[in-house]
Parts: structure tokens; C-alpha cells; sequence
């Protein structure tokens, strides 16, 4: 296999700082599936293709910072949600756009990575399947910092709705594509790959 080259411009984000409801309340990146947990699988994957690699996460920062190269948090603690983990790492991105993704997509590859970065412009781009959409499957440019940053004050709190109103374009998947399953809850755990 051919050594992984850097996405061009592209920092990176693994979302891993909610309260993992469904999960129990078990910090989802450090879930096990398939002998590693969540977190190493997507870290496997990302990890050659960018100088920054940030995660965002609200607990066990220490073996985050193992993984990453940079870390942010919630400013508060209530758990707001995934949107103002992406504004807090737009606030430091190094490069022209920021790649976002889940911690609990293990299938995830670096096809489809390429396949969303090779959409770059100046408006988001998102993953589309089966008729929804993925946002925290996406592409943003970091220059979009002060519109998201303003539909946070004024109260905006859902990703998918933050980007359409930035006109974020699809990157249409097949309903069965599987590397978009995310592991919500626990018995999803006892799958397998095929």
C-alpha cells in the first residue's frame, strides 16, 4: 500500500465530546469495537492525512492528547452539542478548511475522505445518504468562523441547519453505503465487519 499523502489544506476534527446517552453515558471514543477502541479506528485512518489532527472532547483529555494534536473543549459544561465543538476548532485550524467527523464511524476511509476534501470551495460540503443528511460528515471552509460563530449567539444549535444556511453542498452516498454507521448504542457494538 502506497504511504498516505496529506489532505491539501485540511485540518481535521473528531467530535468525541458528547455525553454518550445512548452509550450509557460511556465516553464514546473510548468504547471497544473489534479489539480497539472507537477512537483508534478513526485515528488509524486520519491520522496520515493531516499536520493537525484535533479532537474535541469534554472528558479524559489525557488520552485524547495522545491521539491528537491539539484539543478543544466546550466552553460550558453543559454538553451544548456538536456545533460548538467545530467553532472552537475552527478558532485554531491551521489550514484553509476543517474536516469533520464522528468518533464512532470505524468504517470510514480514506476514499470517501478524499471524495469530500477534492469538494473544496468556498461554501460547506456534506454528506448526503438515503435522502439525510450527514453533517458531522463535512467539509467547512475555516473562513466561515464568523457566520457560524453568529448563528451561535443567536441560538442556533444544530449542525445540518448551521451549514444549510451557508449552502452547504451534497456529496450524495448510497443508502447501503456503510461506511457512514456510527455506533449509537450498545448493541451496535456486536457487529461485524463484513
Amino acid at each position: 500500500m502506497l504511504p498516505a499523502q496529506l489532505l491539501p489544506s485540511c485540518s481535521i476534527l473528531l467530535l468525541a465530546g458528547g455525553r454518550g446517552q445512548r452509550m450509557g453515558g460511556q465516553d464514546k471514543g473510548w468504547v471497544s469495537w473489534q479489539g480497539q477502541a472507537l477512537i483508534e479506528h478513526m485515528h488509524q485512518v486520519v491520522r496520515p492525512l493531516t499536520d493537525q489532527l484535533i479532537i474535541s472532547c469534554n472528558r479524559n483529555q489525557q488520552r485524547y492528547q495522545a491521539l491528537a494534536d491539539q484539543l478543544v473543549t466546550d466552553p460550558a459544561e453543559d454538553y451544548p452539542g456538536p456545533l460548538i465543538g467545530i467553532i472552537e476548532a475552527l478558532q485554531i485550524v491551521h489550514h484553509s478548511y476543517l474536516l469533520v467527523l464522528p468518533c464512532d464511524a470505524p468504517r470510514i476511509d480514506r476514499s470517501l475522505l478524499q471524495l469530500l476534501v477534492s469538494q473544496a470551495g468556498p461554501t460547506p460540503v456534506m454528506l448526503h445518504q438515503g435522502g439525510h443528511w450527514q453533517p458531522l460528515f463535512s467539509l467547512i471552509p475555516a473562513s466561515l468562523l464568523p457566520q457560524l460563530t453568529e448563528q451561535w449567539h443567536t441560538g442556533q444549535r444544530s449542525p445540518q441547519r448551521a451549514l444549510l444556511q451557508l449552502n452547504a453542498r451534497a456529496i450524495e452516498l448510497p443508502a447501503d453505503d456503510r461506511r457512514l454507521g456510527n455506533f449509537n448504542a450498545p448493541e451496535m457494538l456486536a457487529q461485524t465487519l463484513e
